[in-house]
């Protein structure tokens, strides 16, 4: 079983209701009904949250005597390989899910803990099933639907009361491996408390972001979601607009993701999108603004010719070749993307914050302004209008849309970046009706729905000011922060007082890219660690970790010939990485989403690492022509003969082979789990949910502290195997250089980098990490002031892409 199983498993508590007593001692075994792509793909989520799952789906008719009566689960568990982005955190993961059918292995029910249904959106279908299962099941498994949308007090109806209690609405949103969303609705007669539980399990051990909505048409994310693709389909048509404009404007540019509207439609399924607005038209007879969910006819047409997204090939884009096409809507022929040209998205670019770049954008006085205000001032208001018909609360609609959706702002939160008065002062001059609820708001004397004052945040809703609600195990830094928890800053990091005797160092410049204010600070705070905390995080709560080293001021550095500069910046680095390992206190890195280069190289050198799941953890640097010089080399080779030190007579040649080849290759861990085995150790661990991480590795750190942590030495008995091993790696990158699988540049860095793996070109015998560290910088040095090294840096800066040259 995988490293990573065996972290959740071990992590896994009792759940615990929302009145503190413990309502279910844990759930392990999941039977997943449905594999289709939600069933397979939620199977593999629960088997990397180390659960025991076992997916089934019908019997196919006109099987064959010896035919295998489980090809459709199995099917799904296979195909699950070949998905992307992968919906495993490591393929050998697929293994662990058990494929059968509903006639053959209909007894896995009986000892399940937890019964997911995913089969087709059909009521009727539901029903049939769920009286199956109620049959099967023990008395205390959780049975849960993954509907979209179809009502749960109509699915469960006809169920025992004993059954329905135990019964509601676990909808997750696809994938399920990248969106956060994973909305929670119960019946009538579903227990609360128990329902609290399941909830913080599918927050803590599941990882999902959990919002309680109520049985209201397709409930939160999608009624809302549903409705902003609607208008914006809608106002394309109205404005006469592109699909690259639309996109444009409902991208990354507006808080939004890289997919905006017509990839993330083309994702979802052009049909998919339509039968969920076709049901919210059926399903919400009375809702005033029901028209919009009628898409413009060129969608039905697209139906008709079956482009229906990436499924098909075909949708709102088409990949022709290596070419990704647009359609055309007005004349259904798909033609060569344009580039749209919109001022203000181009001027705002530079903006670091989302709400000034849209309040740039609506300044305009072009087509551009007019689309973007039509729809995001209707989305924030429908989704006004419906509160508290779907929920009691704005927090609940606005982590919908940022979890489900992945709009940077819910629609609560945008109408305070726009300007609640001004947002309603415009829509009353066009004609539109404003909600009851933002009415309320401003009549109350409030300006906007979130206020933080002294540290402490309050939200405006249906029963008006309350506390922001709290999440026990979520640590705020912003609000940590605010509330005085700053102790120093500069320009690329901060030093936060976590409390309870833990300090936090914070990246913050742009993709927390690593210059020396942030080593400095590093350096400085670990120095003085013992006077002012008993553990340390490194951590932050950003887009991503840290991007690596600041290029930009390396390559410029080197085209000065600024060689002693240099030099000083790479001793700096490594002293910080050095303080860092053999400190006073316990320094736990926190690492998620890109953990590049010099990133990487500081959780090498942490004592412990709590890594987010969704950790994308490399050694890159060799595609920018150079070595990892912070350290990083060193601990790679000091890991690979660690891992055999304890066993007589092992060679070590294939961990350093191994190692030689994930520096070399620049290989990426494309999970949390990925980047244990491939440059982390047993000791350390992952966090399911990100929102935990910084908690958790908070936790962990003073955990060490508690345990007796002491200050280690640098090490001088590190085996360096010297020229026998060096000559067995040049012979091969000879053969590579021979069969033009490398370039001659690619061999240079390819020795450098074995060079120092092997502890220098020298005799068999053992070192010390100093001299591992001044390979790495001699080695840096030297390829930073080749031509081919800094035309690669170039390269990079400018297209964002490897040159090989």
């Amino acid at each position: 079983m995988s490293t990573t199983l065996n972290a959740h498993q071990t992590s896994a508590q009792p759940v615990v209701g929302e009145r503190g007593g413990t309502v279910l001692k844990d759930i392990r075994k999941t039977v997943v009904l449905g594999a289709g792509t939600m069933g397979a793909q939620v199977a593999a989520h629960l088997v990397t949250a180390g659960m025991d799952v076992v997916l089934l789906d019908i019997v196919p008719k006109g099987l064959g005597q010896g035919d295998d009566r489980s090809t459709l689960a199995r099917g799904a568990v296979a195909g699950l390989k070949k998905l992307k982005p992968s919906p495993l955190h490591l393929p050998e993961h697929v293994d662990l899910i058990r494929p059968g059918n509903f006639e053959d292995d209909w007894a896995q029910l009986e000892d399940a803990d937890w019964v997911f249904e995913a089969v087709i959106e059909d009521l009727e279908i539901k029903k049939q099933l769920f009286s199956k299962v109620a049959e099967a099941v023990s008395p205390h498994a959780i049975v849960t639907s993954n509907t979209s949308g179809l009502g749960i007090a109509s699915m469960g109806a006809h169920l025992p009361e004993g059954f329905r209690k135990r019964f509601f609405g676990t909808h997750f949103f696809n994938p399920p491996r990248y969106l956060k969303l994973l909305e929670t609705i119960p019946g009538p007669d579903t227990d609360l408390e128990l329902m609290a539980g399941v909830e913080r399990f599918l927050d803590e051990v599941v990882g999902k972001g959990v919002v309680r909505c109520k049985d209201t048409p397709n409930f939160i994310g999608n009624r809302i979601g549903l409705y902003a693709m609607a208008l914006t389909l809608r106002t394309m048509v109205d404005l006469d607009m592109t699909i690259e404009e639309v996109d444009t404007l409902t991208g990354p540019a507006t808080g939004r993701p890289k997919s905006a509207t017509f990839r993330t439609a083309d994702i979802a399924g052009v049909d998919v999108v339509a039968k969920v607005a076709r049901n919210l038209y059926d399903g919400a007879p009375d809702d005033p603004e029901r028209e919009t969910f009628v898409l413009p006819e060129f969608v039905a047409q697209m139906l008709e010719r079956k482009w229906l997204g990436a499924k098909t090939g075909s949708g709102f884009y088409r990949k022709e070749g290596k070419e990704i096409r647009t359609l055309d809507w007005k004349t259904l022929e798909y033609r060569d993307r344009v580039k749209p040209k919109i001022p203000m998205v181009d001027a705002g670019r530079s903006l670091e914050d989302v709400g000034e770049r849209i309040q740039m954008i609506l300044k305009g006085k072009d087509t551009a302004a007019d689309f973007l205000w039509r729809v995001l001032s209707s989305s924030c208001l429908y989704a006004a209008s419906l509160v508290p018909e779907i929920s009691d609360d704005v927090v609940s609609v606005d982590h919908a849309m940022e979890w489900g959706y992945a709009w940077g702002q819910g629609p609560f939160r945008l109408l305070d970046t726009l300007g609640v008065a001004a947002v309603v002062e415009r829509a009353r001059a066009e004609g539109h009706s404003i909600p009851p609820l933002v009415e309320a708001l401003l009549d109350s004397g409030r300006t906007s729905f979130y206020e933080t004052k002294d540290g402490e945040t309050t939200v405006f809703g249906p029963t008006g000011v309350q506390p922001a609600p709290g999440r026990p195990g979520v640590i705020d830094l912003a609000a940590v922060k605010e509330a005085g928890g700053l102790r120093k800053k500069n320009a690329g990091a901060s030093l936060v007082d976590l409390g309870d005797g833990c300090g936090l160092v914070e990246f913050h410049s742009k993709m927390n890219a690593l210059g020396a204010d942030a080593i400095s600070l590093i350096a400085s705070t670990v120095k003085e660690a013992r006077q002012n905390f008993d553990a340390l995080v490194i951590g932050n709560q950003g887009d991503h970790f840290s991007a690596g080293a600041n290029l930009m001021l390396v390559l410029l550095a080197a085209q000065e010939e600024e060689w002693d500069e240099l030099d000083l910046m790479i001793r700096q680095f490594q002293g910080a990485n050095m303080a860092i390992k053999y400190a006073d206190v316990p320094v736990v890195a926190a690492p998620f989403g890109l953990t590049l280069g010099g990133g990487c190289e500081i959780c090498l050198h942490s004592h412990r690492v709590r890594a987010s799941a969704e950790t994308y953890m490399g050694l890159v640097e060799v595609g920018v022509g150079v070595i990892p010089a912070a350290g990083g080399t060193k601990e790679m080779a000091l890991r690979a003969h660690d891992r055999c030190a304890d066993v007589k007579e092992a060679d070590p040649f294939p961990f350093l082979r191994r190692a030689f080849e994930t520096i070399g290759m620049a290989k990426v861990a494309t999970s949390g789990a990925e980047a244990l085995k491939m440059f982390l150790t047993p000791a350390d661990s992952l966090s399911p949910n990100p929102d935990r991480l910084i908690h958790d590795a908070k936790q962990v750190a003073l955990g060490a502290a508690r345990a007796g942590h002491r200050a280690g030495r640098p090490r001088t008995d590190v085996p360096a195997l010297g020229r026998p091993a060096l000559a067995t790696f040049k012979s091969a990158l000879y053969n590579f250089r021979e069969g033009n699988q490398i370039s001659e540049h690619d061999a240079l860095l390819g020795t450098r980098v074995a060079t120092i793996l092997c502890g220098g070109d020298r005799a068999p015998g053992v070192a010390s990490e100093q001299d591992f560290l001044d390979l790495e910088r001699e080695a840096f040095l030297s390829l930073l002031g080749t031509r081919k090294t800094q035309e690669r840096i170039q390269h990079m800066l400018k297209t964002g892409k490897p040159l090989r040259n």
